[in-house]
C-alpha cells in the first residue's frame, strides 16, 4: 500500500473514530446499543491495513521496566495534585469501599486499557505519522480525549492534560500497559478529589445530565 493511501487512511481515522464515539455517546447508544460493535471492527481493520505490529502499537514487554519508570513520575505529579486539590476542597480522608473494590478496579482497568489502545495505539500513532510536529500530535490527541469527555466540567480538564501526558509518554516509550494502569489509579483519585455533584460520578454524554434522575 502507497504511502499517500496510508496517510489518506491515516486522515480517515483521525477524524472518523472521534466523530463515531461521540455519535456512539450522544446518539447511537439509546437507539442503535449494539452499534459499538463498529468501533473494535474500525479499530482492528485499521491495524490490518497499516500493517501494524506489537511494537509499534505499545503492547510489548520488552521495554516494560523503562515505560513505567517514566509512567509513574507522571503519575506522582498528577496524583499529588488531584491529592491536594481533594484536601483544599475537604474531601474526605478515604475513598468508599465501591470504588476501591478489586473487582471495580480491575473493570475499570480494563476500560482505562481499551480506550488508551483507542487513543495512543490507533489516533496518537496515526498523528504521530501524518505531523512532523510530535507536540501537535500530542495537543490533538488531548483534544480529542478531552472532547469525548464532554460535558464534565470535572473530565473535560483533566483528560485533557492526561491526554497530552499520555500521548507524550507513548511517542517516549511506546507501552501502553503502565499507562492504562495510572489512568485507572488517576481517575479513582480524581472521583474522590471532587465533589460529586461536580463530576456527576464521571459520567459523560447526556448521563451527566440525568445522573440526579
Amino acid at each position: 500500500m502507497t504511502t499517500r493511501v496510508l496517510r489518506i487512511l491515516s486522515l480517515i481515522d483521525v477524524i472518523g473514530i472521534p466523530i463515531y464515539v461521540l455519535l456512539f455517546i450522544w446518539r447511537l447508544e439509546f437507539t442503535a446499543r449494539y452499534s459499538w460493535i463498529i468501533f473494535p471492527v474500525w479499530i482492528a481493520a485499521s491495524f490490518l491495513l497499516h500493517r501494524d505490529t506489537p511494537k509499534t502499537l505499545g503492547w510489548r514487554a520488552d521495554n516494560l521496566w523503562a515505560a513505567t519508570k517514566w509512567a509513574f513520575v507522571a503519575f506522582v505529579i498528577m496524583a499529588a495534585l488531584l491529592i491536594a486539590t481533594g484536601l483544599i476542597l475537604g474531601q474526605p480522608r478515604h475513598i468508599p469501599a465501591t470504588l476501591r473494590s478489586p473487582s471495580r478496579l480491575w473493570s475499570y482497568f480494563a476500560f482505562c486499557l481499551l480506550q488508551q489502545v483507542a487513543l495512543n495505539s490507533l489516533l496518537n500513532n496515526r498523528f504521530l505519522s501524518l505531523l512532523r510536529r510530535e507536540w501537535i500530535a500530542e495537543l490533538l490527541t488531548g483534544i480529542i480525549f478531552a472532547s469525548c469527555h464532554w460535558p464534565n466540567p470535572v473530565l473535560v480538564p483533566l483528560t485533557f492534560v492526561g491526554g497530552i501526558v499520555f500521548a507524550w509518554l507513548f511517542a517516549r516509550h511506546r507501552n501502553i500497559l503502565p499507562l492504562a494502569v495510572i489512568q485507572a489509579i488517576l481517575g479513582t483519585i480524581a472521583w474522590w478529589s471532587f465533589p460529586v455533584a461536580w463530576h456527576h460520578d464521571l459520567r459523560v454524554g447526556p448521563g451527566y445530565y440525568t445522573h440526579w434522575r
